[in-house]
Formats: structure tokens, sequence, C-alpha cells
């Protein structure tokens, strides 16, 4: 699986650690930077982010911030990213399962590494579940973008 990763300068620390990480754990990791701690705004991060998921480089992506919020507000603003924040892994996977979700959302200030790598396993492990009800949202979803 192809996985575009990014941070804004809140989330470098983790962003590096969880590249590592998902390398070694056999994912191909897209790294989209920042690549230093110096500030950035997390709009660009996020843009590139949902770009890479939309274009087809990466299947899923992984955004780092202070909080999660920030990135996931403005990665949802691209028409076809449907991105979650998660700070526990039954959110992390149900997201997937159940709102086909594309980008997990992280926040570097409020979570620990060990606790991040969960949280992208139970993400990139999960798949949506092609329920009828659950297609209906989808597409109630899409209609929101048009």
């Amino acid at each position: 699986m192809r996985i575009a990763l990014g941070s804004d300068h809140a989330g470098f620390e983790m962003k590096e650690h969880l590249s590592n990480w998902m390398t070694n754990e056999g994912y191909a990791v897209y790294d989209l930077g920042t690549h230093s701690p110096d500030p950035v705004d997390y709009p660009d991060v996020a843009a590139a982010i949902g770009r890479a998921v939309l274009d087809g480089r990466a299947d899923r992506g992984v955004i780092l911030c202070g909080s999660g919020a920030g990135a996931c507000i403005a990665a949802n603003k691209l028409a076809g990213i449907r991105a979650s924040v998660a700070h526990d892994t039954y959110t992390a996977a149900q997201m997937v399962e159940h709102d086909d979700a594309n980008i997990i959302c992280l926040g570097a200030r409020v979570i620990g590494t060990n606790v991040a790598e969960s949280l992208v396993t139970a993400f990139l492990e999960a798949a949506f579940i092609p329920e009828d009800r659950y297609r209906q949202r989808l597409d109630k979803i899409r209609a929101l973008e048009t």
C-alpha cells in the first residue's frame, strides 16, 4: 500500500518516526514534508497529501499537525477526500469501514508515538464495508461536494 505522509512543524518529529516505522512495516511511504521543524502552514501540507490520494500517487494519507483538527479541516476541502481525526483505534478503523475515509489526521501534541503506530495500523488495515447503508451515506457526502 502506498501512503502519502506529511506534517506541519508541530508534527515533524512524529512524522519522521512514522515514516521509518511504516517503511519497516512494508508500506511504500511518500513523504511530502515538511522536512524540518521550521514553521509551515498545515493547509499546504494537507492539500499536498489530499492531492496525492486523489491523483493515485497514494492509496491513503496520514497527516500530522498539533491537534489533527486543522489538517483535517483543510484536507476535507478537497472534493473526494474523506479525512478524520482519530485518537483511538475504534475511530481509526471505523472511519474506513463505515465512511470510506482515505486520510487519517493525528495530533502530534495529543498522542505519543506508540499510540500513533496503533492508530495508523488500525486505519491502514481497515477496509470499507460495502453495505447499502454505507454506500447510501457516501452518495450523500458526494452530493454535498457538488
